[in-house]
């Protein structure tokens, strides 16, 4: 069973008239199947402890109910954010 992710990155006029980003959110299971190089247990790990790394004031991990959502752009723009740090 091979899973497709496609992302679009068009824009589209909102209510306002302002252009509106389509969003790209995936589940921890969807985002790990799409990078590899990212364990499921890391990736768990990571979402566990947000409050005290970072993650969650970056606004990348998204719950609704008891579904965890990450928005892909929020979550890499995290992770330079902490390779910065480190070059520093």
């Amino acid at each position: 069973m091979k899973q497709s992710f496609e992302t679009t990155t068009t824009t589209q006029p909102n209510q306002t008239g302002k252009e509106a980003f389509a969003y790209a959110y995936f589940t921890v299971n969807q985002f790990q199947k799409k990078h590899r190089a990212l364990t499921l247990g890391g990736l768990r790990a990571l979402i566990f402890n947000e409050e005290t790394n970072g993650l969650a004031k970056s606004g990348a991990i998204i719950r609704i109910g008891r579904k965890i959502l990450i928005d892909e752009g929020k979550f890499f723009a995290w992770v330079e954010s902490q390779n910065k740090k480190v070059a520093a």
